[in-house]
């Protein structure tokens, strides 16, 4: 029974890579102008010099996938990645599994920062750059209020984080009330909801970079969030930096956070319910838990970004997809991830 648990678990990271390749071909062919998965294969196989397809067809494929299609399938893959490894992490360090990545207030403060752009009439640049720098300043707020107390503890900094978050999410609601409501208003909500039709090929390569570092580094502490999950003398014992793997973990962690918002708005319960279920299928070991969770982070957002702009005539915000889907899989997962949880 061990050896075919083991067999499956070691067999559970091609099976998801795989699931996100058909997931991605899926992706690409839907649309207006639905494209065949044997078109798009010819196509890319043709881009590698493997096939030679008409001029003509050629041409179209690249525009309609190259230049449309695939900025957006890369920046459903980037982020549904980092949220659910940053959640994943979190909820290892703070040995909760209720944790989401939002806990020291990231996804407020970038959230506040947007607003804040787009009231002020920044371009697209400078409201992402407002986006990421306010959701590192709001973890800076959790921090200074956890030391400010003069303890370095866990509950200290989860009380920090909630009084960062809600501090942020009080700006961004003077950011609401002081907006045009006819015409930055509408702009600011619909873009809290959610969204990856603006991004092109610049916004889904300037994160890249940070974004697959940093979810490296947290697949990479795997081993280190087992030891630190039995305690922290244990971990000490095992040769184990504790405070420079925890706040190492929660940095990478906060900058995931930070990127997906500047990049895609506000997007729920990816980083919480992705895990339980990656933890189900890996158990709770996090050298195989993390990257489990970003190859299924990665499929679960392409699926809600296809539902999005595929269910009716105009685009649903994909974190109302998100939710919709989030709360019953959650329900389902909750009572065998309570029991597997360690």
């Amino acid at each position: 029974m061990t050896s075919d648990r083991h067999r499956g678990r070691s067999l559970l990271l091609p099976a998801l890579a795989t699931l996100l390749l058909a997931t991605t071909v899926l992706a690409l062919g839907a649309g207006r102008y639905p494209v065949e998965s044997g078109d798009i294969l010819r196509f890319f196989a043709g881009l590698a010099g493997w096939q030679t397809l008409e001029s003509a067809r050629q041409d179209l494929l690249y525009n309609l996938l190259v230049e449309i299609r695939l900025p957006r399938v890369l920046a459903a893959i980037l982020v549904g990645a980092a949220l659910s490894v940053s959640g994943a992490a979190f909820q290892g360090v703070f040995r909760n599994p209720l944790v989401s990545p939002n806990l020291l207030g990231v996804l407020s403060g970038a959230a506040f920062g947007a607003a804040a752009g787009m009231l002020m009439g920044g371009s697209w640049a400078t409201v992402q750059a407002s986006a990421f720098l306010c959701g590192l300043a709001a973890v800076g707020v959790a921090l200074a209020v956890a030391r400010s107390f003069g303890a370095g503890s866990l509950v200290m900094l989860v009380l920090g984080g909630i009084i960062s978050g809600a501090l942020f999410a009080a700006l961004l609601s003077v950011v609401k009330y002081l907006a045009d409501p006819y015409n930055d208003l509408p702009a600011i909500v619909i873009w809290l909801m959610g969204s990856l039709a603006a991004v092109d090929i610049r916004d889904a390569g300037w994160v890249a970079l940070p974004m697959a570092a940093a979810i490296a580094a947290l697949c990479a502490a795997g081993r280190w969030l087992d030891a630190l999950a039995m305690g922290d003398d244990e971990a000490r014992t095992l040769g184990v930096p504790v405070g420079v793997v925890r706040y190492g973990v929660i940095g990478c962690a906060t900058l995931l956070g930070a990127l997906t918002v500047s990049m895609a708005g506000m997007i729920g319960w990816v980083g919480l319910i992705v895990p339980h279920v990656a933890r189900l299928l890996a158990g709770p070991g996090h050298a195989l838990l993390l990257p489990a969770s970003a190859l299924l982070g990665a499929s679960f957002l392409l699926t809600a970004d296809l539902l999005a702009r595929s269910l009716g005539g105009a685009e649903i915000p994909i974190g109302i997809v998100t939710e919709l889907l989030g709360i019953p899989v959650f329900l389902l997962v909750l009572r065998r991830a309570r029991k597997g949880w360690n």
